[in-house]
């Protein structure tokens, strides 16, 4: 097959295309090229987005994009209608983020978002921009998969959110948890959903699917994380309202807790049903698996991008907490 990935450098997108090439695929990576290189094997095509597509990007039996601005994807679709598309979307399109058990069948979407919106000025359009372009490649190709993952892990990621957690356990000692150890949480690792995009290319699957992993307690996660990094973990779990009054922010960012979500407003985000996505072909892998090459690759990557708070931060908080209660 030739396939087309719009990216190609970064994270899940190079996934895709290493994992193409490894299975003999003729793969054109078309993107600017300036966040790194693409995989050995694949064809690097320069092209900005923000201008019409070079003329040679014509021909592709599959393509595979992670755009979020609805110009840019309509530009791409009217290029390439006759060929399968995977949309690579987002979970951020669901409007009920606080429903457990959700599926693409059961959740709303938010409202669409037609316009290009600088996500600097105004974060919350991210979902509603996907929910656009999904509407986009849906109507306007011959065939389309729409996937949409949850909180995507591993080596490579750019993001941080995950990779916190590795590093932490590693170190040892008491370590701060956020709000219940029950809480759900679902992370999935961006090799296996690269490999099932290209499954999904290959077989023009058709439909809608959350790529997501299996839905775990807290705790467990955390639990098979330190497995993956030989560690003994010395949690101690901070409530909700607690970790709000000491300043503590969920998610991501300096003062941030990552994979912490307030319940039970977010009790959904995390934990959507993967059996759908599991009959179409998703395979994951042991999370410890995934901790264990997460850290490797941290610690042979000394400029990855690391979230979360500092640990004489987590140590104040960790007093703090004590003190009031």
């Amino acid at each position: 097959m030739r396939i087309l990935v719009l990216g190609g450098t970064v994270f899940l997108s190079r996934a895709v295309a290493a994992e193409a090439v490894r299975r003999g695929h003729e793969v054109v990576c078309a993107c600017r090229g300036r966040s790194g290189s693409v995989p050995d094997g694949a064809r690097h095509v320069e092209t900005d987005r923000t201008q019409p597509l070079p003329a040679e990007l014509t021909g592709f039996d599959a393509v595979v994009d992670v755009g979020r601005h609805p110009s840019w994807v309509r530009a791409a679709v009217e290029r390439l209608p006759d060929a399968h598309w995977v949309f690579v979307s987002t979970i951020n399109v669901y409007e009920d983020e606080s429903t457990p058990g959700g599926t693409p069948a059961t959740l709303p979407l938010r409202a669409p978002v037609w316009e290009d919106v600088d996500l600097a000025v105004d974060p919350e359009a991210y979902g509603p921009m996907k929910v656009a372009c999904e509407e986009i490649v849906r109507t306007g190709t011959a065939s389309s998969t729409i996937v949409r993952p949850g909180l995507i892990v591993g080596p490579g990621d750019p993001t941080g959110r995950f990779t916190y957690w590795p590093e932490r356990l590693a170190e040892g000692g008491e370590t701060l948890a956020g709000g219940s150890p029950e809480a759900v949480v679902q992370v999935v690792d961006a090799r296996d959903l690269a490999d099932w995009i290209v499954s999904l290319a290959e077989q023009r699957t058709t439909g809608d699917y959350d790529g997501v992993g299996d839905p775990l307690p807290a705790a467990e996660l955390l639990s098979r994380v330190a497995a993956g990094v030989g560690a003994e973990p010395r949690l101690t779990w901070v409530p909700d309202a607690a970790l709000a009054e000491l300043g503590v922010e969920p998610w991501a960012g300096p003062e941030g807790l990552p994979l912490w979500l307030p319940r039970p407003e977010y009790d959904g985000m995390l934990a959507h049903d993967p059996t759908p996505s599991y009959a179409a072909g998703l395979s994951v892998r042991a999370v410890a698996d995934t901790a264990r090459d997460t850290l490797a690759w941290l610690r042979a990557t000394p400029d990855a991008v690391r979230t979360g708070i500092t640990r004489e931060r987590e140590a104040t908080v960790l007093a703090e907490w004590r003190r009031n209660r």
